[in-house]
């Protein structure tokens, strides 16, 4: 049998043992954490949130996602009305070359429900690097509650709309509204299936050169025709770019273009005289007293009009009395008839007689 003393000496073994893999257990959880190791001096900072709910002490700090540091205290300052809650964290110094006076240090879970850590955002950090004790701003909150109460939302959202999908399919089962007539009306199937036979038919019928279109798509000689008119239009435009015709000469002949270009020249020439008031256009174009000569005139002439169709004056009389109508085709009347009787008997009225005294 093992004597006392060496029952004691085990123990005391296993008691050391015990307490070496202990500390060499926290030390790694210690560098682990990512805190930067046991003698490394850590860097203090501070932010204040609205409300922290979920957040406890020694929680992850993190850079863009990658843990930095833990989270030492968490207590309500007084004085502080928007942002009461003061959160201090110790970070490794190590990354105080990316934590900047203005980053923003906002809460996020892991996941949906995860636990609440404390993120630090610089992408849009301008100012020096943080020191001992200062304070970065501190953004919104999540918790789990907004997290819950937005889903509660999104899932009653989806309900209501579940909700009408379902009544919208109970109506169109049931043969209601424009949608359920098309489903559940037989006279419809009728009528779009007869429809696709006749749009077989007509297909048909055009496939066999039958109607109108059936000839245009089959009928040899239209695509001789059409051919032939192709062919007559390439030589009208080979002869007007050859330059032959009326039309080719006015299109390659240089002198006319001259001729048109000076036309244009001396037209527009003339436009800016009669525009200047030179010339008899000119002076016509911008005397006022021709004007109201011109305007007078016109009221005379309408005023003229206006009597002629109702009828005044011995012009009016002319154009509206019927009686001279009738006296003058009376008179062509006699007339024809003096002329036939002299034809017919012209010593009758052509006879000249002398009688002497």
């Amino acid at each position: 049998m093992p004597s006392q003393q060496q029952l004691k000496w085990s123990q005391l073994r296993v008691g050391i043992t015990v307490i070496v893999a202990s500390i060499t257990l926290a030390v790694l959880i210690f560098l682990m954490s990512g805190s930067g190791g046991i003698f490394t001096r850590k860097l203090t900072i501070k932010s204040y949130f609205q409300g922290v709910q979920g957040l406890r002490v020694g929680a992850p700090v993190a850079l863009e996602g990658v843990t930095i540091g833990n989270v030492t205290a968490i207590r309500v300052m007084p004085g502080r009305q928007l942002d009461p809650v003061e959160v201090t964290m110790r970070v490794n110094p190590a990354y105080r070359f990316r934590i900047r006076k203005d980053s923003l240090a906002n809460l996020s879970t892991t996941g949906v429900i995860g636990d609440v850590y404390v993120n630090i955002e610089s992408k849009l950090a301008k100012l020096g690097e943080v020191q001992e004790g200062d304070e970065i701003p501190g953004e919104g909150a999540t918790s789990i509650d907004d997290t819950v109460k937005a889903g509660q939302s999104t899932l009653q959202n989806m309900d209501v709309l579940v909700k009408r999908m379902d009544r919208i399919l109970q109506t169109v089962e049931s043969g209601q509204g424009t949608v359920g007539l098309l489903i559940k009306d037989p006279g419809l199937y009728n009528r779009a299936n007869s429809m696709v036979l006749q749009m077989q038919q007509i297909v048909a019928d055009i496939n066999a050169g039958k109607g109108n279109i059936g000839k245009l798509l089959k009928d040899d000689q239209l695509y001789k025709r059409m051919d032939n008119t192709i062919t007559k239009l390439e030589k009208i435009a080979d002869d007007l770019d050859a330059g032959k015709g009326s039309a080719g000469k006015f299109l390659k002949d240089e002198a006319l273009y001259k001729n048109a270009n000076e036309t244009l020249a001396k037209a527009n020439q003339l436009m800016a005289d009669i525009n200047a008031g030179k010339g008899s256009l000119g002076k016509l174009a911008h005397d006022e007293e021709f004007a109201r000569k011109f305007d007078t005139i016109v009221t005379k002439l309408a005023s003229i009009t206006e009597r002629i169709d109702s009828g005044q004056g011995s012009v009016g009389k002319l154009m509206i009395d019927p009686s001279l109508y009738n006296n003058a085709d009376q008179m062509l009347v006699e007339t024809r008839n003096l002329v036939k009787a002299i034809r017919e008997n012209p010593k009758k009225y052509l006879t000249i007689r002398f009688k002497l005294f």
